[in-house]
């Protein structure tokens, strides 16, 4: 079968209003929209770019006490997080639907009394293609997100080729990456709140152990862009920058197509030709060629894990 043509892919660094996700939704079609205008096919947004990520927060949360404000802190930011069926998710899915875009957005979720860090793709009129729940929070995210099971770990074919999402720090865990691989991934997507140098590099061997295209977005967004009244570890100026950017596109083989930006707010383009991840793929294939299956072997549970299992008891 012949690789998809070529296209133009983006990766949007745009800062969420992360106590308004309506506000956030808003802002994120009007991103895809324009970026449509631009001949984007492909558009990668931050971590929790509607419901927004709570830099610099504590939650009040001592070793072994959870403070009054603590818990106030977490009303609040739950009631920022979506529901997958509500009003924000549908601008977002009007704007991919009248551009035929497809869409990576980082947004938290909320389901029942936990929030979730959530990776949706949107695939043009098909509407909402595929959902990832990140894994594994990293230190205090533990507090307040739940963790992904099995079941939201598949890859979404799409007329420009297999997507796959990998939010931030899950980028480190082999397995992980291991099991994308083995779905046939040519566009990794990683949206993430990582803005250090070093993670440009972890998304360049992500390419080249992948021998796919990966593309990063992160937030750029300030001080200011939060309430006043809101407990932050960074300060309360409002131009500290809490989140710096460093989005980037990577090739097949390592090279970096656009980025990394730290300079604000801006969507970044390359030019995507499929055609380059057979030709790397001609020395490298972490779950082909490559493979030693004799030695190695990965296995994956990708069942749902719910916490209540109703049986019908009747005849």
């Amino acid at each position: 079968m012949s690789s998809p043509l070529p296209f133009t892919a983006g990766v949007a660094q745009i800062g969420a209003d992360p106590f308004d996700p309506m506000a956030s939704a808003a802002k994120v079609a009007a991103t895809i929209r324009r970026a449509a205008g631009s001949g984007v096919a492909l558009l990668v947004f931050p971590e929790a770019c509607i419901g927004g990520y709570p830099k610099g927060a504590s939650f009040s949360t001592p070793v072994g006490m959870r403070l009054p404000e603590g818990r106030e802190a977490f009303r609040r930011y739950h009631d920022a997080a979506i529901d997958l069926h509500g009003p924000e998710l549908a601008l977002v899915a009007e704007a991919a639907a009248e551009t035929g875009m497809v869409v990576v957005l980082g947004v938290i979720e909320r389901d029942g009394g936990t929030l979730y860090c959530t990776a949706l793709t949107f695939d043009g009129a098909r509407g909402l293609a595929g959902r990832h729940r990140k894994l594994m929070p990293t230190a205090a995210e533990r507090l307040i997100w739940g963790f992904g099971d099995g079941s939201t770990m598949e890859a979404v074919p799409t007329r420009l080729g297999t997507v796959g999402a990998v939010i931030c720090w899950e980028n480190y865990m082999p397995a992980l990456r291991m099991h994308m691989y083995a779905q046939g991934v040519t566009l990794y997507c990683a949206p993430t709140a990582d803005d250090r140098d070093s993670w440009l590099s972890s998304m360049r061997h992500i390419a080249l152990e992948g021998r796919c295209f990966v593309l990063t977005a992160c937030q750029f967004i300030r001080r200011g862009a939060y309430p006043a009244d809101y407990d932050c570890a960074l300060g309360d100026a409002p131009d500290t920058v809490l989140m710096r950017g460093g989005s980037a596109i990577v090739g097949p083989l390592g090279q970096v197509l656009a980025g990394p930006d730290f300079d604000g707010e801006t969507v970044l383009t390359a030019r995507i030709d499929p055609a380059e991840i057979l030709r790397g793929k001609y020395d490298f294939d972490a779950t082909g060629h490559y493979a030693r299956p004799d030695i190695f072997r990965l296995e994956v549970d990708t069942a749902a894990k719910p916490a209540v299992l109703r049986r019908d008891g009747g005849l």
